[in-house]
């Protein structure tokens, strides 16, 4: 099944930076960069994940379900798999 990722961001926060540093040698991998200091990012973060913490990894799935990944550790395990 195919999955699309987009990930919310801070580039004032170091967790946001950790996720962003581990993924920057992964060219494979096609993830939508969403920062929140956009208002209607931050909007769409709260709406659909309930809070505005970030880092935050939405994964899409084709049969329209979605997954909110919160934690820098957990959203660099879940690539580390893909």
């Amino acid at each position: 099944m195919n999955k699309t990722h987009s990930l919310y961001y801070s580039k004032y926060c170091y967790f946001c930076q950790k996720v962003l540093i581990n993924l920057r040698n992964r060219e494979d991998l096609d993830i939508e960069l969403r920062s929140t200091s956009d208002r209607q990012h931050a909007s769409d973060l709260m709406q659909g994940g309930g809070k505005t913490q970030v880092p935050c990894l939405l994964i899409e799935s084709e049969n329209g379900s979605s997954e909110w990944m919160y934690e820098s550790d957990d959203i660099i395990q879940y690539f580390s798999k893909v």
